[in-house]
């Protein structure tokens, strides 16, 4: 599942309700998305274990890689496809050591394209920059200009994920800048209708595509 990052990139919300969770997230995968994180701060370890089990079939069947936010050592024992690390949640050389040659590592590099070096050079398989715009999920966080997006794009020679505040309306923005991936909860999560939300961004994708 280590495969080239290019498209909706579905990040779970914090949800309580394992089936309301895997419901939300077939949906997603019904619509399309290149890739689902599985995220949630709220869960104890126990619930966050038998979420990542029970999103797995449903990842396998479209095919698509789920990556876990944060812990290494969980996705590794519920042979998740890779791990996503922000900047104080562990060692990236080690995540790569742990988790292996075959499955995916991605970084958080919020607004620093040197932090993206850095990843490269650890064993990182795509970097994550934002927010690239005001954030319901966190309010707080820095924002990530689109010339950063624009610079690695040309420079970094990995994909390029923007995350934060991204919605159908402000993603073509993302896109023309040089964007691979789009990292969506909020937009995606909270549609009425997931599925469709999810073929709104799929056709972003294909409209930008040359």
């Amino acid at each position: 599942m280590r495969v080239p990052l290019r498209g909706l990139y579905a990040i779970t919300p914090d949800e309580a309700d394992t089936r309301a969770l895997a419901a939300k997230v077939a949906a997603a995968a019904a619509g399309g998305i290149a890739a689902l994180q599985y995220r949630n701060k709220a869960a104890d370890a126990g619930l966050r274990r038998s979420q990542v089990e029970a999103l797995l079939p449903i990842a396998r069947a479209h095919g698509v890689p789920l990556i876990v936010n944060d812990d290494v050592e969980l996705a590794v024992a519920c042979g998740a496809d890779g791990a996503h690390l922000g900047g104080t949640d562990g060692d990236l050389r080690e995540a790569r050591r742990r988790l292996g040659s075959a499955k995916l590592l991605g970084a958080s590099c919020y607004d620093r394209f040197d932090l993206a070096l850095a990843a490269k050079a650890a064993g990182a398989d795509y970097v994550a920059f934002g927010a690239a715009f005001a954030s319901p999920t966190k309010p707080a966080a820095v924002r990530a200009p689109l010339a950063l997006f624009a610079r690695a794009h040309r420079e970094l020679g990995l994909p390029v994920v923007a995350i934060g505040g991204i919605t159908v309306e402000n993603a073509p923005a993302l896109l023309e800048a040089g964007a691979e991936a789009l990292a969506v909860i909020t937009d995606l999560f909270g549609a009425p209708d997931i599925a469709a939300r999810a073929r709104a961004f799929n056709a972003l994708f294909e409209a930008a595509t040359p």
